[in-house]
């Protein structure tokens, strides 16, 4: 009653899962990642315990495949899971349990794993396979990843209806001020449109918790620093960095002020809203 895909970026650095359902927050039930090890989707009759577990299997040294093999092996409901796995190399394995509701099924590709049951039909998977691999290798992954659920939902998705949709990114050190390796793990748990809100979601998360490159720094010049105290006092706030408190902007502005985003800067001067 799901769709899902799990996947690790080209470049080796990052693991992920998008996932969509007729199902109130699915999120919390079938996507589980941790860098430098894997990733997982479970779901169908979701067996919630192969998160841990395949990822132990995956830290141990298994290859996905390994690692699914020793999950059903040990799970005599095995006919009613669903299983995507991708392991720290990029090695892909899926499982469709023969009692999962039709039409359900899978398929693998270097480096991802797609699947789904409940759907409205094979043409689910299929659209997210080729959105998987016509996409840029280059795009960060979660953007990959949701051009693909996307690409799911446009093809019929789960034949219910829609309800929640769920993407979760691990890179190492990529959390909130490095401390973990969470990059983006965004839920959305009741909506009409769940894969279009999560589009939504992914792009504040990449404003509010995704530092800014070179690229997109800004120097602060004496004059540009008199512009921006003059705005941010019009707002009612004593200075610069109790606004960027405020606005939960420190992912994109330096704590000594030496440059500010150029996102942020055009926020400033009413270029964009946000």
């Amino acid at each position: 009653m799901t769709f899902s895909i799990v996947a690790r970026s080209a470049d080796g650095e990052s693991w992920g899962v998008a996932v969509a359902s007729k199902f109130l927050a699915v999120g919390s039930a079938v996507p589980a990642a941790v860098a430098q090890v894997g990733a997982i989707a479970t779901q169908a009759d979701a067996n919630v315990a192969y998160k841990g577990l395949a990822l132990s299997h995956l830290d141990d040294g298994a290859t996905a495949s390994v690692a699914l093999q020793r999950l059903l092996e040990e799970d005599e409901q095995r006919d009613h899971r669903q299983v995507g796995i991708v392991d720290s190399d990029g090695g892909a394995a899926t499982h469709t349990g023969q009692s999962c509701i039709e039409w359900a099924g899978g398929l693998t590709g270097e480096g991802y794993a797609v699947q789904g049951n409940c759907l409205a039909g094979e043409d689910v998977v299929l659209a997210m396979r080729d959105a998987w691999e016509d996409s840029d290798p280059a795009l960060p992954l979660a953007r990959r990843l949701l051009a693909a659920l996307a690409s799911g939902d446009d093809a019929g998705g789960d034949k219910r209806g829609r309800q929640s949709a769920a993407l979760l990114v691990v890179r190492e050190g990529a959390g909130y001020g490095g401390l973990d390796d969470i990059a983006a793990d965004l839920r959305v748990d009741d909506h009409t449109a769940p894969v279009q809100e999560l589009e939504r979601l992914l792009d504040l998360n990449d404003l509010y918790l995704t530092a800014s490159t070179d690229e997109e720094k800004v120097p602060v010049t004496p004059e540009l620093e008199e512009e921006l105290t003059t705005y941010v006092r019009g707002l009612g706030h004593p200075d610069v960095h109790t606004w960027v408190g405020t606005e939960n902007y420190e992912m994109r502005v330096a704590p000594d002020l030496a440059w500010i985003d150029e996102r942020i800067l055009a926020i400033v001067r009413g270029e964009t809203s946000r």
